[in-house]
């Protein structure tokens, strides 16, 4: 399954990439699955997503918790919370 994954802030300047199409390998079915893979990838994906309890996530410009499914999803946006003051 082709998807368009989107990344922000922190995690965009870990990979090095704004935005990426990529083919999912089978068995990929939910967010949390996504980021498993690309933690497989290699160590700037491991780094930019090493912790996932502040990771937030969009599928299909909806928010979402990391255990959505991804069946028919066109974007996955990743990115960590936004902070200000």
């Amino acid at each position: 399954m082709a998807v368009e994954l989107l990344y922000f802030a922190r995690i965009r300047e870990a990979i090095g990439l704004g935005s990426e199409r990529v083919d999912l390998p089978s068995g990929v079915a939910t967010v949390s699955d996504v980021i498993d893979w690309l933690v497989s990838r290699g160590p700037a994906y491991a780094e930019a997503f090493a912790d996932r309890t502040r990771l937030r996530v969009a599928v299909d410009q909806q928010f979402a918790p990391l255990e959505t499914a991804i069946a028919g999803a066109g974007e996955i946006a990743l990115f960590p919370p936004v902070t200000g003051g």
